[in-house]
């Protein structure tokens, strides 16, 4: 939650909060959803939430310390995925969340997933962050080459209230394929990789950017093959659906494994309209500080991938009002 004793301090919108004087400052929780700790959400999540902190009593970026926002203390916090986080934070029980491109659109626009239930109409974002790929991943030897290979087999589609699950279902309606035509399962990314591992399940779908952990440990200790979502299908998938784009995954993302083509979705850092706009514009400004360039440069492989000049790619939902005004002094808005 958000600790009402600073509210005074955010009376006049235009104020930069950095000005403001160490003894003045009181503590800002702010809370990222990211998704499974297996999975990439988290650790970006962790990496940001490093980069954004400064809480009373640290050192300032000018003395060598943190060049995050003063007196924040923010957290990455598991959860279960996209819908879960968009679901917190219109309901105001997250401060943010990272959150599919996809899932955004739907429910900010009530529809897709979200037709016949609540616009969640107060979602605005910070950034897009990077693509986050649709990653098949079959155990080697599974006869599994491609989505039609999937047919009777054992597949988990990931777990309720996730963006993958709602996915992974457009990617099997695409090739006219559904549930009924698999043993399907929804299980977390490392509950599916440990029932692949002992071969009780032959495949499943992760949404993530690339290389998920889980993943790399399977090509390691198990074999794995990727499965391409490519050809007519994935071309009319991306089609119809704006938010999807065509993708590619590399040879070198996980040891011995060839790459494929496939289809991503992006990765964006979602917040609430009901969050005070200083505090936002704070945020993004030290988003995009050196300091946080670093840390995600060393931190973890799609850090590097998360750069200021696509930040605004491929959102499908307005921009919080404090983010804006980061991006227009920056120029990337006119």
């Amino acid at each position: 939650m958000l600790i009402n004793r600073r509210t005074a301090l955010l009376g006049g919108l235009g104020t930069t909060w950095g000005a403001m004087p160490a003894a003045a400052q009181d503590i800002t929780f702010f809370r990222i959803g990211t998704g499974a700790t297996a999975g990439t959400y988290f650790p970006i999540g962790g990496l940001i939430a490093n980069a954004i902190s400064n809480p009373p009593g640290s050192r300032s970026c000018a003395d060598g310390g943190s060049c995050g926002v003063p007196g924040l203390v923010a957290t990455s916090v598991a959860s279960n995925g996209s819908v879960a986080n968009a679901t917190a934070i219109a309901g105001g029980t997250m401060q943010s969340g990272f959150v599919q491109s996809d899932v955004a659109y739907w429910a900010y626009s009530g529809t897709g997933i979200y037709e016949g239930r609540p616009k969640a109409d107060g979602l605005r974002a910070i950034a897009s962050l990077y693509p986050e790929s649709f990653q098949l991943v079959a155990r080697k030897g599974s006869g599994i080459k491609t989505v039609m290979d999937l047919k009777g087999k054992r597949l988990s589609l990931d777990e309720p209230g996730s963006g993958t699950l709602v996915g992974a279902r457009l990617i099997l309606a695409a090739y006219g394929l559904t549930e009924k035509d698999m043993k399907a399962e929804y299980l977390k990314t490392q509950q599916a990789a440990d029932k692949l591992k002992d071969g009780t399940l032959d495949a499943f779908f992760s949404v993530s950017g690339w290389p998920n952990g889980a993943i790399s440990e399977l090509a390691v200790t198990t074999g794995i093959d990727l499965i391409p979502i490519a050809g007519p299908e994935a071309d009319g998938l991306v089609k119809k659906y704006s938010f999807f784009a065509s993708d590619e995954i590399p040879d070198d993302a996980y040891k011995n494994v060839a790459g494929v083509k496939t289809v991503s979705v992006n990765a964006i850092w979602v917040t609430s309209i009901k969050q005070p706009e200083a505090l936002i514009y704070a945020i993004t400004a030290a988003l995009w500080n050196s300091n946080t360039r670093k840390l995600l440069d060393s931190g973890h492989a799609k850090g590097r991938t998360i750069r200021l000049e696509t930040s605004l790619q491929g959102m499908g939902i307005p921009l919080h009002p404090g983010a804006e005004k980061f991006y227009k002094e920056k120029g990337l808005i006119k």
